[in-house]
């Protein structure tokens, strides 16, 4: 188990392995003689940008900011210079522990400054709260978004970055394909991640999450609901053609490329369309930019 654990860590890209030594990533965790930690004030500190995570748990944050209150920031802030603001800095990671620190009436914590890009940036603070399993879906789903998006990395560079398949990369970025209403309800747990992957080509995503809810339904059986909710009428499926295994995989493929519902209709002569799906403006601009990237 523990060769398993080390060969996962080593798939972490940089990682905050490679930015601050070996140390536990635990916020107990006591500081390395090796790693030259600084105390800053809490004022002087901000919330990065590119921090993936929005959500915090009350129940953890309470006992950590009686763990800081008793035994105060064991392990050091990472940060860098924040370039609009001389002599302040942004948190790349240890949020958290910022913000509990300021709960507990701390005037200054330890922070080790490093000199990161953007795209290190986004991509360390992924990988420390991946580690520690502290993102919801969507805020996965989004930092992986942006990392492909506003950083050029395809989703198999992505992959080996953050130590996950290329398969759970593409899953977790449909889900930002979702309604709204559907996005909320797996935001606040009355949904989870495999519900969620099964309402993705549903026909009437909301419809089918309220009546998952009402039921108290698993994940098999939502997907066993969300096949019967697509599937034709009788008099409908007598008229239909069986779709073509071939093009029925191209729309699998650009349903995951593309985060939305794609479907493919083909005539006689090799005529045919694409349309795709989005339930939001911002959607529709998603897909113009992908499509004029060279």
């Amino acid at each position: 188990m523990m060769a398993a654990d080390e060969g996962r860590r080593r798939g972490l890209g940089r990682g905050l392995s490679a930015l601050l030594g070996d140390a536990s990533s635990g916020d107990g965790a006591q500081p390395e003689s090796g790693r030259v930690a600084r105390m800053i004030p809490v004022e002087r500190l901000k919330p990065s940008p590119y921090q993936p995570r929005r959500h915090f748990d009350d129940e953890a944050f309470a006992a950590l900011v009686g763990s800081i209150r008793e035994k105060g920031v064991l392990q050091p802030l990472l940060v860098r210079a924040d370039p609009g603001a001389e002599g302040h800095f942004e948190i790349v990671a240890g949020e958290r522990r910022w913000r509990a620190a300021q709960q507990a009436r701390l005037h200054e914590v330890p922070a080790v400054v490093k000199v990161l890009s953007d795209r290190d940036t986004l991509e360390v603070a992924l990988v420390e709260n991946l580690q520690r399993e502290d993102l919801t879906p969507l805020e996965e789903a989004e930092a992986y978004r942006r990392l492909m998006e506003e950083f050029g990395h395809t989703q198999e560079i992505l992959a080996r970055s953050v130590g996950k398949s290329r398969s759970h990369i593409a899953n977790m970025i449909r889900l930002l394909g979702l309604p709204e209403p559907v996005r909320r309800m797996l935001d606040e747990g009355q949904i989870s991640a495999g519900h969620a992957r099964a309402l993705v080509n549903a026909e009437n995503p909301v419809g089918l999450a309220q009546e998952i809810v009402r039921r108290d339904l698993n994940v098999r059986q939502a997907e066993d609901l969300t096949r019967k909710g697509q599937a034709p009428s009788p008099q409908k499926a007598g008229a239909m053609a069986p779709k073509d295994p071939n093009v029925a995989a191209l729309e699998r493929e650009l349903s995951e490329a593309l985060g939305l519902k794609v479907t493919v209709t083909t005539k006689k002569g090799g005529a045919g369309k694409i349309a795709i799906l989005y339930e939001a403006p911002e959607q529709l601009d998603d897909v113009l930019h992908r499509l004029k990237r060279p």
